[in-house]
């Protein structure tokens, strides 16, 4: 059950990650970025978007395993290092 749970998590995170591109690559875009600027952007806009991915797939993982408190932070601290 816990593995399915953590696929499922995995795919929506993998999901999310396409969406965030093609949404930085929308903003660069509308910016009219060009070059050195949209990669800058990219990088910056992409990783920003992951971050907040991967913090809520590691907080719905914390949540299956009734985490609270010291340990639910510890753990999402943790999960979100460990998929960066």
């Amino acid at each position: 059950m816990q593995k399915a749970l953590i696929l499922i998590a995995t795919t929506l995170f993998v999901a999310a990650s396409a969406h965030a591109a093609e949404s930085c690559e929308a903003q660069a875009t509308a910016k009219k970025l060009a070059g050195a600027a949209k990669t800058s952007f990219m990088k910056k806009c992409e990783g920003e978007t992951k971050g907040s991915d991967a913090t809520a797939a590691c907080e719905a993982q914390a949540k299956e395993k009734k985490l609270a408190g010291a340990a639910k932070t510890s753990f999402v601290k943790k999960c979100v290092e460990d998929n960066k």
